[in-house]
């Protein structure tokens, strides 16, 4: 393919864009009190928000209630088709009907307003023509019309769905903001995600305890301070007070070792006080575990001796156990 006709083909891609971004403008330009009345109709409603569509605006549809969902508002998308033939009996006089036709006379969704208005539900559309009969009927009209298609041919929906679809994110982002939704609680409705597990799994969750915890006195010799390490497999064990085992006093590492088989000692009788770190970082287990992975990350070390909140020592964690839950 010549140069001249690559250009052609990335021109064509650039134009698509910029048609959609300029109808996405416009869009937010038109916001207006029918926008507002939306989100306190939402805020307001004490059922949940269902989304209809047909065709593309279907797809769209469905997309918009997945967002309204995982933003904590309850919403579901109902196949305006299939609700004529019993679905209704989904949606209650607590709900809010969100309906979506870019003509605004898709007559599957228009048929079931009056249906929907003599159960009490009040109706919102995202119309592209205010003057369409869906837009006459509804008690909420938002405009997401668009001066024309990214289709060269003006027929395919494309800026026409760009533009419902961010209109949608709107208003649930803007419910959000209101609610003072949080990062926790997103992730209690993603506990499957990397999200989920950054925010609900704490260090208490993860971190070795009990027998697993490694640790020895500080009169431990060096080989039976390796055995602990190798046996508790986190490249370290702590060293506590002879007298008060929760009192951690230091760390030993893989690196201490090392650095101790660097120097003329006589590795069979030294204590592992002689080569301990005394200088070292500790984590809470209250904490989150994404706050380990930072600390560790900022102070270049691998594992953690963790305390309770009364500075107690009651186990530990490495890299690896992060890994292994998913934090990181």
């Amino acid at each position: 393919m010549q140069s001249t006709d690559k250009q052609k083909l990335i021109d064509a891609g650039r134009q698509v864009f910029e048609i959609e971004i300029t109808a996405l403008k416009n869009i937010s330009a038109k916001l207006s009190n029918s926008f507002v009345h939306a989100i306190e109709a939402i805020l307001k409603c004490q059922g949940r928000v269902i989304v209809m569509g047909l065709g593309k605006s279907g797809h769209i549809a469905r997309k918009i209630a997945a967002t309204f969902s995982s933003t904590g508002t309850p919403a579901f998308f109902v196949h305006p088709t299939e609700a004529a033939h019993g679905d209704l009996g989904m949606i209650t006089a607590q709900d809010i009907v969100l309906c979506i036709s870019n003509s605004g006379e898709t007559q599957e969704i228009i048929s079931l307003v009056p249906i929907l208005k003599r159960n009490n539900c009040l109706i919102i559309s995202l119309v592209g023509n205010t003057d369409s009969s869906l837009a006459k009927i509804a008690d909420v009209v938002l405009d997401v019309s668009v001066e024309r298609e990214a289709c060269a041919l003006n027929l395919a929906p494309t800026a026409s769905t760009t533009a419902t679809l961010a209109m949608g994110d709107a208003l649930a982002v803007t419910v959000l903001q209101a609610r003072g939704f949080t990062q926790e609680d997103f992730a209690r409705s993603h506990p499957g995600g990397l999200l989920g597990r950054r925010l609900l799994i704490k260090i208490s969750d993860i971190m070795q305890a009990g027998n697993d915890l490694p640790r020895v006195f500080a009169d431990t010799k060096l080989p039976d301070t390796i055995l602990e390490i190798t046996a508790k497999r986190l490249g370290m064990t702590t060293i506590v007070d002879e007298n008060s085992p929760e009192q951690i006093i230091g760390i030993c590492t893989d690196g201490d070792l090392r650095r101790a088989f660097s120097k003329a000692l006589d590795l069979t009788n030294t204590c592992v006080r002689d080569i301990m770190s005394t200088n070292f970082k500790t984590i809470k287990s209250d904490l989150l575990a994404v706050e380990a992975v930072r600390l560790m990350q900022q102070h270049k070390i691998s594992a953690l001796p963790v305390l309770d909140t009364n500075n107690k020592l009651i186990g530990a964690l490495n890299m690896h156990s992060l890994f292994t839950a998913g934090v990181v």
